[in-house]
């Protein structure tokens, strides 16, 4: 590590430091409000093992001056600070690549505009804050009598009062002398590990409020369209109390060249997930200095369809389908593709695992086919592997992959019963053990959907195979989101009712001739034809478990029947399922 002072704008004068060798990609850490560099230790060390690294302490913060004047805390002075630290550090011209948090976050995203830094930074990864500019513009967008849009602005005001108590001229520095002393119990809070105590807290966060009395303001009243092509990436924390993730959805119309993490973390993440960031920041380091696109990087990149104006909400975001050759999965596959997920279509046939994810590209979105056979331990693991070797950790997996078997108890062989859990009961817990793995250790969270059925809470003398393999996968289930909870993980189970899919003329009746097969099989898918509901209805319940995490939905209107009965009267269900459907 290596210590200097470079003389900023105004005469301030600034603490810097650098890690690395300089020959190396160089990468610029500007902290927040109100921390100091300090804030980067233990993000510092991943990042300098390859890159050359440099962190300061903002003016007022720490080693460095405050300035002479308020008026020190403008956008010009912080740039001309920012400037004048790159020049220092990196004197040979090159670019160099911008990583901001909170403060540090607004501060970089103006110099991206600013004629005296834009030429010199590559790319800029930004966490914490928005762009004051597209913030005031999400602001004004709900400006309106629509009460969805009034209520999203009135969370984030909410969300935001320190802005407006930090406009108070004495309160603001005076309050600082209280909070100093809890800063260290908050970050805990907050999620942070083990945050050290910082001797200047109180002046820093006194001085610091500056900040907000010099900026908002102007900003929020006159914002500039804020429009740039450089390589973006936002690290949105899903938990963060102060910076709603709404904020961030209209990002990709001012920035075409753009990249979105989404971190189940609070507000400081640079000591909460250091390995995170220090992984993601290199990742578009690498990809910018002309290196591979990594798997997690490519599906993190945002989709055509929002930079057209639309809000997917799974942009950029990997989804994985088992059974998305036909009926729900491919309907799920389809669904979560006109959202902007990058979907892995995954079935037995790999035709039909082709062919939907032609019907997601043709839609806009990335698609992937692949063969497996979910009943498989070895296949799975492999294709596991291959997965998140070439794309990345998925966000969502939807285990779908079924099939049918009817017919009385005695007459069902073990055979039977064996290829029946094999695929409903082994290919759920596959696809949940493998994935489920990794999306927790990724601290990114994610949702896994497991499909069960009505079936699975309503016994029949004909479905012993099937109904026992769908309850165990909502027993499964249950249990898997009480211990998945803690990672961010969230499980749900589905469980259609009558749902006219293929399902029904691929079932085995166990007990017929081929032909007493064919005609139950034909009579059967007449009568959930009959039913009418289709698949896509439970791909919408799908996705709509995704965005509520509900634990159980019973999906049509039998199924939510049943399911009351069977809190109501089980003895009911019971003598229900005495009855013979044939």
């Amino acid at each position: 590590m290596n210590e200097m002072r470079v003389s900023g704008s105004g005469g301030a004068s600034l603490y810097a430091r650098t890690w690395g060798d300089s020959r190396q990609p160089a990468i610029v850490l500007v902290h927040g409000y109100p921390d100091n560099s300090d804030v980067w230790s233990r993000v510092i060390p991943d990042l300098a093992a390859r890159f050359f690294v440099v962190a300061y302490d903002v003016r007022g913060a720490g080693r460095s001056s405050a300035g002479a004047t308020f008026g020190g805390y403008a956008f010009d002075h912080l740039v001309g600070d920012l400037r004048a630290v790159i020049e220092a550090t990196v004197p040979d011209g090159r670019k160099i690549h911008l990583v901001g948090h909170d403060w540090g976050s607004i501060q970089a995203w103006e110099a991206v505009f600013d004629e005296r830094t834009k030429d010199r930074i590559a790319s800029l990864t930004t966490f914490g804050a928005p762009c004051l500019d597209h913030a005031a513009w999400w602001i004004r967008k709900r400006l309106s009598l629509h009460p969805k849009k009034l209520a999203e602005l009135a969370g984030q005001l909410a969300s935001s009062w320190y802005v407006f108590a930090f406009q108070a001229p004495f309160l603001a520095p005076l309050a600082w002398k209280g909070i100093a002393k809890a800063w260290p119990w908050l970050l805990r809070l907050d999620g942070a590990k083990h945050p050290e105590v910082n001797p200047t807290q109180a002046e820093d966060g006194a001085r610091g409020v500056g900040l907000y009395r010099s900026n908002f303001a102007p900003k929020l009243l006159h914002p500039r369209e804020a429009r740039t092509d450089l390589p973006v990436q936002t690290i949105t924390s899903t938990s963060d109390p102060f910076v709603s993730p709404r904020l961030y959805e209209e990002l990709a119309l001012r920035v075409p060249n753009l990249w979105r993490r989404d971190l189940k973390a609070g507000h400081w993440t640079p000591l909460s997930h250091p390995a995170e960031l220090s992984r993601w920041i290199g990742e578009l380091v690498d990809h910018v200095e002309k290196r591979a696109e990594s798997p997690a990087l490519a599906s993190a990149r945002m989709h055509a369809r929002a930079r057209a104006a639309t809000k997917g909400r799974f942009d950029g975001r990997l989804v994985l389908v088992t059974g998305a050759g036909s009926g729900i999965g491919q309907k799920t596959a389809l669904a979560f593709a006109s959202l902007g997920a990058t979907v892995v279509a995954v079935d037995r046939d790999e035709a039909t695992a082709k062919r939907t994810a032609e019907q997601c590209e043709a839609s806009g979105a990335r698609a992937h086919a692949y063969a497996v056979d979910v009943a498989d331990r070895a296949a799975m693991e492999k294709f596991a592997r291959d997965v998140m070797e070439e794309h990345g950790v998925p966000y969502v997996v939807v285990n779908n992959a079924g099939i049918g078997l009817a017919g009385p108890f005695l007459d069902t062989s073990l055979d039977d019963f064996q290829r029946v859990l094999d695929v409903n009961l082994w290919g759920v817990i596959h696809g949940a053990k493998l994935f489920g793995d990794e999306m927790a250790k990724s601290g990114v969270g994610g949702h896994i959907v497991n499909v069960a059925s009505l079936a699975a809470y309503a016994p029949s003398r004909t479905l012993s195979a099937y109904c026992t393999s769908k309850a165990a996968v909502l027993m499964l289930s249950e249990c898997m989101r009480a211990d998945l909870a803690s990672s961010g993980v969230n499980v749900t189970a589905i469980c259609p009712g009558v749902v006219n899919t293929n399902i029904t003329r691929t079932t085995h009746f166990v007990g017929e001739t081929h032909d007493g097969e064919a005609k139950r099989r034909a009579k059967t898918s007449a009568r959930y034809a009959w039913r009418n509901f289709g698949p896509q209805g439970v791909a919408r319940a799908i996705v709509r478990a995704c965005v509520d995490g509900r634990a159980v939905v019973p999906v049509t209107a039998e199924a939510k029947v049943f399911a009351a009965i069977g809190r109501i009267s089980p003895d009911t269900l019971r003598l229900a399922a005495r009855i013979d459907p044939s």
